[in-house]
């Protein structure tokens, strides 16, 4: 049996357990408010409680960890807490379905996961743990939304809205892709309704300006999301009088960031959701049909380029406010009600969108800007000009430079009335209302007249009823609720209460302020415990949060400063957005998605019916395609520290990675090679002196260290911190240990090697340390130090082989001689072994690189 096969006595079954109970016993994730150490905050995202964690939980989790356990290592008082994004849909659809009631749901999967994260050996601080869905959590958001309506930063409108007919609920603008509910993939439509909104708009430009803060410290492709989500925008109204008033307007006013372009316009586009498009609707089928067609679309694609752009004339006219020039005015389907004004001056030589709907509808086409160099033959135009150059054709502004004339003829339209500089911003106001059971009941009382109060925060939390009746119809039950519809007015009146909950966003928007103060029943953290450990240290999640989890918390931090909770702005100071873990896909012809293993390799064929099945590309783990590993069936068969050091070694954080089975026995045998690696020198070197002198172990154990200490503690590239580690081991596996000087030089080297893998494999190197004889546990004792002298000598790898094949390494430094070089190649234990009782016949030396005992 090969080293590599031999068991040894290290069973994670055995020792993560026993390890788990020490540290809870010791309470060594605790942080201490009163502690003068330096203070770091590491989170992850909290999870959905969806029953089961998977195994993009455990890479991000484990990520955290790593952070976590080395900061500890470098002297931090650490916070680290864990908690539950409990409120969602997920539990209502079960309670629909099931007649099973969302909250015994979502605490059955709580204690479920809770297990779960806790066999991983992570170390949160658990008696921080919270779940949203609990009112002592939800009661502080009530007191905020209340405060906010006093503010005017929360209001109630009637608005279309995106509407999920699945899910039976509203949907913000962030949460329809390509069309679709972004849970559940139906088709989302547009519906009527009363809503209550946040004024994230008050906050666009503080929240665009505060992105150059993050820079550096955030990823870049995160700011630029949240940037282009803002929106904004510098450039002018312009007043476009109409022939005759239409619908109450005597003008269409258009936002255009090209004023410079005015002189080029051939028509109107306007959206059809404008007020003008939807009177001249009402008695005309066709321009009715067009309008109700095009608000089915999704915005996103409505605003793609490879959107076909359609036109409808409506047969009225504006006047071009320069020229006096009639424009006709279209209802096109690329125009958004939401943005700008619904309206668009039409400059097709200039604007690609107006190009294609006037080459399509055959309308005049006006080139007012020339390209530098050159003049543009609008006959051969192909495509819109949209770069800057000089204005022509544009009266009294010919020769100007296009930049120069924005503001310019932006001044003349402000002089004659007709115009402004303005600033506009794609973001909209956050749509919050939810019509579904579970999730925050929002605090709000209307009276006979339908007026809006909010609740007295001394009646808070408004909790939701227990009993209810799902009907599975997907209607909120709230509304049915006799004694929660019914309630009494802040000045005694009778009323009736909200029957909306809250966007879950909120919920997840403030939950990393309230882990700083989690037991806090008398507000909603102490200001105090707010200084100590905010802003968070290091952010860890997904790059899909991008925009509405990490701008909404932005916002949300902004809006308790104005209140007076808190006295920062920005909540997260440094952002990791880690990878997926992907795996391959698998579809029978008759059961459809299967887990892959169920596919015969051999046949092609799915081994429980026989039908053929398609091997489909490697996409992100996902119950839906059923091609998720199972996270406890893998810490059944390796031990949890072999899954966490697989996950992390396996690509870059920000990278993702295919999951391969040999990637996890590759981590397994690797800790086996490290437990086997203990168990032959532990007691051996226990009692050795501290090291000294300049070995090529020493070299190797302080290089190592030094690299793992700058790719862990510095760059979070955890994986060549593990892949040094692996070349300590085999170092160490062929190193002599014998006289006194060797044994000193390997304890130090093993005691680095715990240290450093510790964060990754804790239960083994907590067993591990203790073999040396440190005093513990591990995750208490500070991380080592490397000498400097030693970790940066250069050393020089030599392969030695007999007979050509590899029989071990030596380390020397570069100048070591020929003869000393081959004499320390010799001695090596294995092999020796090898040319015991054998005659040499030549011995091959090629410099830096190789010796090779040629033996018969």
């Amino acid at each position: 049996m090969s080293d590599v096969e031999k068991p040894n006595r290290y069973d994670p079954s055995i020792l993560e357990p026993r390890w788990q109970k020490r540290w809870e016993e010791l309470g060594v994730f605790r942080a201490d408010p009163a502690s003068a150490r330096p203070r770091y905050y590491v989170l992850e995202m909290f999870p959905y409680p969806s029953g089961r964690i998977h195994m993009g939980h455990v890479r991000n989790f484990s990520l955290g960890d790593v952070v976590a356990r080395t900061k500890r290592m470098q002297g931090f008082d650490v916070l680290y807490p864990m908690g539950w994004d409990a409120f969602g849909l997920p539990a209502e659809n079960a309670a629909n379905k099931a007649r099973l009631h969302p909250d015994s749901w979502t605490r059955s999967n709580i204690d479920f996961m809770r297990g779960q994260l806790k066999r991983l050996g992570f170390s949160y601080e658990w008696g921080r743990e919270l779940a949203t869905c609990d009112a002592s959590y939800y009661r502080w958001e009530q007191e905020v939304f209340v405060k906010m309506l006093e503010r005017g930063l929360a209001y109630r409108r009637g608005s279309e809205v995106n509407w999920c007919p699945s899910c039976a609920t509203v949907l913000a603008n962030e949460q329809v892709e390509d069309g679709k509910c972004w849970r559940c993939s139906s088709v989302v439509g547009k519906r009527a309704l009363e809503q209550w909104f946040l004024k994230i708009t008050d906050y666009a430009e503080e929240l665009l300006s505060g992105l150059d803060e993050l820079s550096g410290k955030w990823p870049d492709k995160v700011l630029a999301m949240q940037r282009n989500w803002i929106g904004k925008s510098e450039g002018a109204d312009i007043r476009f009088p109409l022939e005759a008033p239409i619908a109450g307007q005597d003008a269409i006013t258009v936002f255009t960031t090209r004023p410079d372009t005015l002189y080029g316009v051939t028509f109107m586009s306007i959206a059809g959701e404008h007020p003008i498009a939807r009177a001249l609707a009402e008695h005309d089928p066709s321009l009715r049909a067009f309008c109700d067609r095009v608000k089915l679309e999704w915005r996103g694609r409505r605003e793609g380029e490879d959107f076909e752009k359609e036109g409808v004339p409506i047969g009225k006219f504006c006047k071009h406010p320069l020229t006096g020039e009639r424009v006709p005015i279209f209802v096109a389907n690329f125009v958004l009600a939401e943005y700008g004004t619904g309206a668009v001056m039409a400059v097709p030589a200039h604007d690609e969108r107006d190009f294609q709907l006037a080459r399509k509808l055959g309308l005049p086409i006006r080139v007012v800007i020339e390209p530098p160099g050159g003049a543009l033959d609008v006959a051969k135009l192909t495509a819109a000009y949209a770069e800057a150059g000089t204005m022509a054709r544009s009266g009294p502004f010919d020769g100007t430079p296009s930049e120069d004339g924005k503001k310019k003829v932006t001044a003349l339209l402000a002089e004659r009335g007709l115009g402004a500089p303005r600033v506009t911003y794609r973001l909209r106001d956050w749509l919050i209302s939810r019509q579904r059971y579970w999730g925050t009941p929002i605090p709000v009382l209307y009276d006979e007249e339908g007026r809006a109060h909010g609740e007295r925060l001394d009646r808070l939390p408004i909790e939701l009823p227990r009993d209810v009746e799902f009907t599975g119809t997907g209607e909120s039950p709230l509304a049915r609720h006799p004694s929660f519809t019914k309630a009494m007015l802040p000045d005694g009146r009778p009323g009736r209460r909200e029957t909306d909950t809250m966007d879950t966003f909120i919920n997840s928007s403030w939950y990393f302020l309230r882990f700083c103060d989690a037991r806090n029943d008398r507000a909603i953290f102490d200001r105090a415990a707010l200084a100590r450990f905010m802003p968070v240290s290091q952010y860890i999640g997904g790059v899909e949060h991008a925009i509405l989890h990490l701008l909404y918390s932005r916002f949300y931090t902004r809006v308790l400063r104005d209140l007076g909770y808190l006295d920062f702005a920005e909540p997260f100071d440094r952002l990791l957005t880690q990878g997926m873990v992907c795996r391959e896909t698998a579809k029978c012809e008759k059961h459809g998605w299967i887990p892959p293993e169920q596919r015969d390799p051999v046949t092609g064929t799915h081994a429980g019916c026989g039908e053929a099945v398609e091997v489909g590309p490697s996409v992100a783990m996902s119950k839906t395609k059923m091609n998720g590993v199972e996270p406890d069936a893998l810490v059944d068969r390796y031990g949890a520290d072999t899954l966490r050091v697989y996950v992390l070694f396996a690509a870059p954080a920000e990278n993702g990675f295919d999951w391969k089975v040999e990637g996890i026995e590759g981590a397994h045998r690797f800790l086996q090679r490290v437990g086997r690696l203990f168990e032959k020198h532990a007691q051996a070197v226990r009692g050795a002196a501290a090291a000294t002198g300049g070995g090529a172990v020493r070299r190797k154990a302080h290089a190592t260290l030094k690299k793992v200490s700058h790719d862990t503690l510095e760059r979070f590239q955890f994986n060549t911190a593990i892949a040094a580690l692996m070349e300590l081991v085999n170092t160490l596996t062929g190193a002599e240990v014998a006289s006194d000087e060797d044994r000193a030089a390997m304890k130090e080297a093993l005691t680095f090697l715990g240290a450093c893998l510790s964060p990754f494999a804790p239960h083994l190197c907590e067993e591990l340390w203790s073999e040396l004889g440190h005093p513990g546990p591990l995750a208490t004792q500070p991380w080592p130090i490397f000498d400097p002298a030693l970790a940066t000598a250069e050393l020089v790898t030599y392969a030695v082989q007999v007979n050509g094949k590899l029989r071990g390494t030596l380390e020397v430094e570069p100048a070591t001689d020929e003869a000393t070089v081959v004499e320390r190649a010799r001695a090596d234990a294995n092999v020796a072994q090898h040319l015991t009782g054998k005659t040499l016949k030549k011995t091959v030396f090629v410099a830096k690189r190789l010796v090779n005992f040629v033996v018969g």
